[in-house]
């Protein structure tokens, strides 16, 4: 069973539920999983020429308790479309709705669907989330040889998972881009997408891409939004409040997928963090409804965290990602001094027990990405 499904299983007792995530993370698998447990119910997958007619003629019965459709963000009008039908059939039937974009910003003209959905998002595997039997060491070195989505990781076959991964991104630069935005140049968005590999955990300059790519600075902004929303990559940008002598700086862009990242054994841990971290805090938004920001913070004397968990307007988190470095970080320990987090942390890889330095913690990878509480309001 994965994370979310008993949650989705008591939301849909009051409102529709929104199942986000990215391509291949494991959603068909389960709301298959959630309809076996529903009494009668009906599956449509979109992307399946017959499912799809059946979608557009409402093609299940009045005692199938559960519908589920996936794929259903490709409907041109399928918020106002799923609004008419959840408003009309809500008190005979159960709707679960999935997608590989982000279904919770497709919200521009048309009736809004607020209020009649609460929305949760799947992430890959992490620490915190290993299968049955695994043990959290070669978890972690899954994590790191041949990342986190559930096909690759379960197989644990590094030439296989490079012949998957390969396969996925074509899907999801030619096919689901395509079907929901109008990219002319694809050969750009791809080199766009090569070059941010390059540059996981630095800065991105858009205007020194823009030049580098010769397009338009806006044209890779509205880029970089597509990517977030197809659950590619996520941004991570600059806190500044509480923090003095802060300087705005650009963000930062990590993958949801840790091989695609191109660099070195630290860039690729780095990235690593930064999933986990946001597989944490959306949980827990989707979970309290509390508002979650990952940021990092960087002032103008060079002094930087690598990540930064606000909560609510507050920082509650400063995390630092090392590579068998065990000395605190005087960057952490510096703003663990000025913001007072509840947890100050240095991640190293390759670190065997933890060292406590008044209230900075210095620990290994499982002893904090692989736990489900310590962010919890």
């Amino acid at each position: 069973m994965r994370y979310v499904e008993p949650h989705i299983l008591r939301d849909l007792e009051k409102k529709m539920v929104f199942l986000g995530g990215p391509r291949q993370s494991g959603k068909t698998t389960v709301v298959k999983r959630v309809l076996s447990q529903s009494a009668t119910g009906k599956y449509f997958n979109w992307d399946y020429d017959e499912h799809r007619q059946q979608i557009q003629k409402k093609v299940w019965g009045v005692d199938d308790k559960l519908i589920v459709f996936d794929e259903l963000h490709k409907h041109p009008r399928w918020k106002s479309w799923l609004k008419g039908v959840y408003d009309v059939q809500k008190d005979h039937h159960q709707f679960l709705v999935t997608g590989s974009a982000r279904l919770d910003v497709y919200r521009k003209g048309g009736d809004s669907l607020f209020g009649r959905y609460h929305y949760w998002r799947l992430h890959p595997f992490t620490l915190s989330e290993l299968p049955k039997g695994m043990s959290g060491e070669d978890g972690l070195n899954r994590l790191m040889t041949v990342g986190g989505f559930p096909e690759p990781f379960l197989d644990a076959d590094e030439r296989q998972a490079r012949r998957w991964r390969r396969e996925r991104y074509e899907r999801v630069l030619r096919e689901d881009i395509r079907d929901l935005e109008n990219v002319r140049n694809l050969q750009t968005l791809r080199l766009f997408v090569d070059l941010l590999r390059q540059r996981v955990g630095g800065l991105v300059v858009l205007n020194n891409l823009a030049q580098e790519l010769q397009v338009a600075p806006k044209t890779l902004k509205s880029w970089l939004e597509l990517l977030e929303r197809m659950y590619l990559v996520f941004v991570v940008r600059p806190w500044s409040r509480q923090v003095p002598r802060a300087v705005l700086k650009p963000p930062k862009v990590y993958f949801f997928d840790n091989m695609d990242v191109l660099g070195d054994e630290g860039v690729r841990f780095e990235n690593l963090v930064a999933t986990h971290l946001l597989k944490h805090i959306q949980f827990l938004e989707d979970l309290t409804g509390h508002s979650y920001q990952l940021a990092y913070v960087r002032d103008k004397d060079g002094r930087e965290v690598d990540f930064v968990v606000v909560r609510d307007g507050q920082v509650v988190a400063l995390v630092e990602a090392k590579l068998g470095d065990k000395s605190v970080s005087r960057s952490l320990r510096y703003y663990a001094e000025r913001l007072q987090p509840q947890h100050a942390v240095q991640v190293v890889w390759g670190l065997r027990d933890p060292i406590k330095d008044g209230k900075l913690s210095v620990l290994p990878p499982l002893d904090i990405l692989g736990r489900h509480d310590w962010l919890s309001p």
